[in-house]
């Protein structure tokens, strides 16, 4: 058995170089590069919302592993298998943005949006905000916040019910199962969070790494038959659209994604000691990461080509995985891709609700202990949900449509949480290197998402030229303005100082 296995390795090692370097690189980022993130920040032995609260509903006391493995399910669903898929098209150049991203952005975002809230009560990115950018800045990102959320709550409503309705009988339409999948977000919005989220999630959880190891184990001991592409620099997209920016919001969940800095608040809520904050946040950002490097690789190996992957996509991501999950593992993958697509992205889509039934709470002043005000707040939201949900299901480009606007805010949203983190650190002395790990990846995002709402079809369609040159100008004034801002800092601290 050793031999055959042997043999088999023998065969595609050659094409297997890149993934298991961009492996390798990911768990040496968590070890080092993830310490270095948590001595900054410097956790202590302080309180946590779910001792100093403890409200026993959104404030409830968890164990670090099943801490990790809810905010994985959160944080991670289908994107960093829908997103990575799709940033696959754009040949293997996509590895470096996953693995880089995830450690010097996606796991420092993460981490530093849960942490930074345990030491507020739990408070969403957007009271975040306003602690540090100003009033203005927190009512700008209550309302972008919230809007996000039920974005991404109807694309996790869209993707599955749209899988079911091909699975299932005639009556069982879309519009059926979305109405299902929509009760139970009211259950999971309304009830406390270690009752139904707190039990369900961390088995959902281990199903999203199965599924990987299951896949990239199925594409490894295929005897050759499926081709890992190695690392190259160059843009394999078959429409020729340029990685930057679109590849860097094409896969948000996988490297970088503000979707988490609403999600981190939630589990902020759930830890019992601030020293656990790496595990379950750079933790579970690093894993995701490890989940989107597999289905993008998976991409292409399976189809062979970027066209050929292009093409698959154009009848769904849902469709794409489930073709790769049967083509790879037989009917065993056939129930893995079904048990995936369905409730992995359910089970993010919920916590978008309950996430932003919590930014409104906060907003409004709300007690959420008494169920009559969970419900003033979850019913609108459903509904609003539902609508966008029927829009996505009835066009037949809708859902296209809510993915790009999503993806878009999504990113905008990072770099927004990447700047609050970097006025948090700053505002506690912060003013060499530690705030230098938020500050560049917050100019990288502002870039990004400048650059992409300007030039794409949804935004403002300009040129290519104009939209970049616009992009890097404004992160480097933001960046300039950080640099000044630290420099003054670091005089008036030395003449201190020297005073005394």
């Amino acid at each position: 058995m050793c031999d055959i296995i042997i043999n088999i390795l023998r065969k595609g090692r050659e094409k297997l170089i890149s993934l298991f370097i961009a492996f390798a690189v990911l768990v040496v980022g968590y070890l080092i590069y993830g310490k270095v993130t948590e001595r900054i920040f410097s956790p202590d032995d302080r309180q946590t919302p779910a001792i100093a609260i403890n409200d026993g509903v959104d404030c409830v006391p968890m164990k670090t592993w099943k801490a990790f493995l809810i905010q994985l399910l959160n944080i991670a669903g289908t994107g960093p298998i829908f997103g990575a898929l799709m940033g696959a098209v754009f040949g293997p150049v996509v590895f470096l943005w996953i693995v880089f991203g995830s450690i010097l952005g996606g796991a420092v975002h993460d981490y530093m949006s849960g942490m930074i809230s345990s030491r507020h009560q739990g408070a969403s990115i957007a009271e975040l905000s306003g602690e540090y950018l100003g009033k203005v800045v927190k009512w700008i990102m209550r309302v972008f916040s919230v809007v996000l959320l039920v974005l991404c709550g109807t694309v996790f409503v869209t993707s599955p019910a749209g899988l079911l309705d091909k699975l299932t009988p005639a009556p069982l339409n879309g519009t059926f199962w979305a109405v299902v999948i929509l009760a139970y977000y009211l259950l999971a919005t309304l009830l406390p969070i270690d009752k139904l989220i707190g039990k369900l999630y961390p088995v959902f959880g281990v199903l999203l790494f199965v599924m990987a190891l299951a896949v990239i184990g199925g594409i490894i001991f295929s005897g050759g038959k499926y081709t890992i592409p190695e690392l190259t620099l160059e843009n394999l997209h078959p429409q020729g659209t340029p990685v930057w920016p679109y590849m860097f919001i094409t896969v948000a969940c996988g490297a970088v994604s503000g979707f988490h800095a609403t999600q981190s608040p939630m589990i902020a809520k759930c830890i019992t000691s601030e020293k656990e904050g790496r595990k379950v946040f750079y933790g579970a950002m690093i894993s995701e990461a490890v989940i989107a490097l597999v289905w993008a690789a998976a991409g292409v190996a399976f189809y062979g080509t970027t066209q050929l992957l292009n093409d698959a996509l154009a009848n769904g991501a849902s469709n794409v995985v489930y073709e790769i999950s049967t083509g790879v593992l037989g009917t065993f993958g056939g129930v893995l891709a079904i048990a995936g697509v369905v409730i992995c992205p359910i089970t993010s889509g919920d916590t978008a609700f309950r996430s932003a039934r919590l930014i409104l709470a906060e907003s409004f002043k709300l007690n959420q202990k008494k169920i009559k005000n969970r419900l003033i707040i979850t019913i609108p939201l459903l509904v609003w949900g539902g609508a966008l949900t029927w829009f996505a299901l009835v066009f037949s480009d809708g859902f296209e449509i809510v993915w790009r606007y999503f993806s878009w805010s999504n990113q905008t949203l990072a770099m927004i949480a990447l700047w609050v983190a970097t006025a948090y650190l700053l505002s506690k002395g912060k003013y060499r290197f530690g705030s230098l790990v938020t500050a560049f990846p917050a100019a990288f995002m502002t870039a990004v998402s400048l650059t992409y709402i300007l030039m794409a079809e949804e935004g403002f369609g300009l040129n290519q030229t104009i939209s970049y040159i616009a992009g890097f100008s404004a992160a480097v004034i933001l960046l300039a303005t950080y640099v000044f801002f630290l420099i003054k800092r670091l005089r008036s601290t030395s003449l201190k100082q020297r005073e005394n």
